[in-house]
């Protein structure tokens, strides 16, 4: 079956999956999740990077630009305004004018202020940047960021590093439905069924950070998150069989000899 490639502004890429590069006990196992992830796309928090001063060694050193597509974060960012700044730091410093945008309303949940999301989207949108927002699974705020020129939006499956899973799949499918750019759930998933359960609904990928840094062994959950993406997408462009109440036999009795 031919399989599209994942397009979200002028950039196309094989690979669904979206990874960070926080959490990880050393930059060197970092190296080696993101070779296993397969992935072609890496988020990066300006916040957590040193920018004025890279002969100190960086986090930057270990991402093989020509390899992997950089997209930068304003993580950590609790008003519009802010986001706004993190993002213009980033792009000066040579990084993208890409930007996975992030304003969170609330310390212990992380979830986001959608009010200030949205004019932070309005106000990069007009300079130029490519916007992918980090939002609730809210249909309607979705909407809203894609009317201001986000270039995809990004609805949670659960809380950040909360490894629930998704929690609100009716409205991750009618986010889809609605939608004209690409959606990709960002924050919640925890293991390899989480991420196929994700590609199932027919979004367009996932990004993830906590479940694969976080795990035992994020090498090899890496490839697992890989394999399971892969999985879930050719499983929606397959089209699963109708859920029935009742059972249907899988060798009916109808033509066979003696019935």
């Amino acid at each position: 079956m031919p399989e599209s490639l994942l397009t979200i502004a002028d950039k196309s890429f094989s690979s669904r999956l979206i990874v960070g590069s926080g959490k990880y006990l050393t930059n060197d196992l970092m190296v080696q999740a993101l070779e296993a992830s397969g992935a072609e796309m890496v988020t990066v928090a300006v916040r957590r990077v040193n920018l004025a001063d890279r002969s100190t060694g960086s986090l930057l050193d270990y991402i093989d630009t020509s390899r992997y597509f950089l997209l930068p974060n304003t993580a950590g960012c609790y008003s519009a305004d802010d986001a706004v700044r993190t993002a213009r730091l980033g792009r000066e410093a040579g990084l993208s004018n890409w930007v996975k945008l992030e304003v969170i309303g609330d310390e212990k949940t992380l979830f986001p202020d959608n009010e200030a999301l949205v004019e932070a989207t309005r106000i990069l949108v007009k300079e130029g940047f490519v916007v992918l927002p980090y939002t609730n699974d809210d249909p309607i705020t979705c909407r809203k960021l894609e009317n201001e020129g986000a270039a995809a939006v990004m609805p949670l499956g659960a809380p950040i590093g909360s490894g629930l899973g998704i929690q609100n799949p009716n409205n991750i499918q009618i986010i889809k439905a609605a939608s004209n750019v690409p959606v990709i759930v960002d924050a919640g998933v925890g293991t390899a069924s989480d991420a196929a359960i994700a590609m199932e609904l027919g979004i367009d990928g996932v990004l993830m950070n906590t479940g694969i840094a976080g795990a035992d062994n994020p090498v090899e959950m890496a490839e697992a998150m890989k394999l399971s993406v892969k999985a879930g997408r050719l499983a929606y462009l397959a089209g699963r069989i109708p859920r029935k109440m009742y059972a249907t036999a899988s060798s009916p009795i109808d033509g066979i000899v003696g019935s």
